[in-house]
């Protein structure tokens, strides 16, 4: 019987001393809530910054979309020897661009969607008809009229980006919003 007290008592030594363990290891409430409290506030501060840094970068993937498609209009046009247009259209609140010859009816050519996130701004001054705006290259790849597109964000902001076709000659170039209008009262010159 000797032997039966001695296992019970090693028994519930060994049981105490791992409740002891246990009851010691661990966080406290107090403890939980400043780490909670500390990644909301880091949480807060950091996701206006993240959300315009993406606006930002879908602005100037759509600027780099208009761009090329403009220059492919400008491209085709000297290449075929024909007027080509760029169109831009909104569909279903989205900004869509197609490049085809200036004789194809827009409807017909194949459109191609900007983010979703993108507007096209009230400074854009592309050629509107029927609801699409459009520029046309001549055969030598020329413009007839100065024309800008401007790209905003849907959800507001400062942040803009352009496409000019800034010369009778078709060159083009991008530019970005500025703190102050210039002498026409726009601001992404």
């Amino acid at each position: 019987m000797d032997v039966n007290k001695s296992v019970q008592k090693q028994y519930l030594i060994n049981k105490n001393k791992c409740f002891k363990n246990h009851s010691n290891s661990g966080f406290t409430l107090v403890e939980m809530l400043v780490v909670v409290m500390i990644i909301g506030i880091l949480g807060a501060l950091a996701v206006p910054n993240w959300l315009a840094f993406v606006n930002v970068q879908s602005l100037n993937t759509a600027q780099n979309q208009v761009y090329l498609a403009m220059r492919q209009a400008q491209s085709q046009a000297t290449k075929e020897k024909l007027t080509w247009q760029v169109s831009f259209r909104e569909q279903n609140g989205v900004i869509q661009w197609a490049v085809h010859p200036a004789t194809v009816n827009p409807s017909a050519a194949k459109w191609n969607n900007l983010d979703s996130n993108v507007r096209l701004d009230s400074e854009t001054t592309l050629q509107l008809s029927n609801g699409i705006r459009k520029a046309q290259f001549d055969y030598k790849g020329n413009v007839n009229v100065f024309r800008r597109i401007t790209l905003s964000s849907k959800y507001g902001g400062k942040v803009k980006r352009c496409v000019y076709i800034s010369t009778l000659l078709g060159a083009m170039r991008t530019a970005k919003e500025h703190t102050r209008a210039n002498s026409d009262g726009d601001y992404c010159y």
